[in-house]
């Protein structure tokens, strides 16, 4: 007689469906997509990083086709205000009566595209959404749907008409996933996808089948805050954490949020694994989409062309993982 699939057995197994199913859109890129799923397990925000074209928005759209639920998506532009973010209250002269009409943000599934081309007072707009899960008109608190994630995606701030993200919001966020140019196996084929039989120009989500319910995404999340994480394990993430405050290369440390998302993260991505417990490798996994936006290097370090994440690699090295 067969004895039942475990519960991180069967996690794994839906997280495998619900990877094909955005590998169908986005072409290769299968750590980007794995990081995304870590940040969906986790019940947390994520915020994407790259130059345009590398596909953000699409894995944003592939993800929630894939989950059903409500899709909400705000385009950040420089004039855009926070009530174009979370809703407004008016009088309707027809009824007489004041109507809110609720902003995009009340969705499962947030799309905040190119928000670093908004002001900062529209950006702080998503704070206390991303911060309590609610939104508050005219003195009245709005839940939103759960499960609730903002998926934003940001163009590099070197680029012309981006404003910096403040460090509050920053800090909302508990990976910030960063996006590189495709390998050349995957550009070929990606080209080759988009131009055979093909009157438009871009990939498109029409290929992505629902494989999971808003129910199923907070079972997922439930099972990865049962995932045990050893002292061992915890106090490993506690002294990478404690590790950046002491390095001369970064002129801030992160602060204690930084392990709470080591953990949260190496747990989710033990449920990744069909894993019942998180290890050293899971916090080293994703130490650096963790912790890049939580650090700051030092001006030397920016003078040797040092960033962020040649810091992370390096202070990875030297401090010692626990032998489990």
């Amino acid at each position: 007689m067969n004895n039942p699939p475990s519960a991180e057995s069967q996690a794994a197994t839906l997280l495998q469906t619900l990877r094909a199913e955005l590998s169908k859109a986005l072409i290769g890129q299968a750590d980007l997509i794995d990081e995304v799923l870590i940040g969906l397990v986790s019940g947390a925000h994520v915020l994407l990083e790259g130059v345009p074209g590398l596909g953000k928005t699409l894995l944003v759209k592939a993800l929630a086709r894939a989950c059903a639920g409500q899709f909400g998506r705000i385009q950040f532009t420089p004039d855009l205000m926070p009530s174009d973010v979370v809703g407004h209250t008016f009088f309707d002269m027809a009824s007489g009566q004041f109507i809110t009409r609720r902003g995009p943000v009340f969705a499962h599934w947030l799309l905040a595209d190119e928000i670093n081309r908004a002001p900062a007072k529209t950006q702080a707009a998503l704070l206390e959404v991303m911060q309590e899960n609610q939104v508050t008109l005219d003195g009245t608190a709005l839940p939103l749907p759960r499960p609730f994630m903002v998926l934003a995606t940001q163009n590099p701030i070197e680029q012309e008409g981006t404003y910096p993200l403040p460090e509050a919001q920053l800090d909302r966020f508990l990976l910030k996933i960063r996006i590189d140019y495709p390998s050349l196996e995957d550009e070929l084929r990606l080209t080759r996808q988009v131009t055979q039989g093909r009157t438009g120009g871009d990939l498109d989500v029409d290929a992505v089948a629902t494989v999971l319910t808003p129910e199923q995404v907070l079972g997922l999340q439930r099972a990865a805050a049962a995932v045990a994480v050893d002292e061992r394990v915890l106090a490993y993430a506690v002294a990478i954490v404690r590790a950046t405050r002491d390095d001369p290369r970064l002129a801030l440390g992160s602060g204690p949020r930084g392990g709470i998302a080591l953990v949260r993260a190496g747990r989710a991505r033990a449920v990744l694994a069909g894993c019942g417990y998180a290890t050293p490798d899971d916090i080293k996994a994703v130490a650096l989409p963790a912790l890049r936006h939580r650090v700051m290097p030092a001006p030397e370090a920016d003078i040797e062309g040092l960033t962020a994440d040649d810091v992370l690699r390096a202070l990875l090295e030297y401090v010692p993982a626990p032998r489990l």
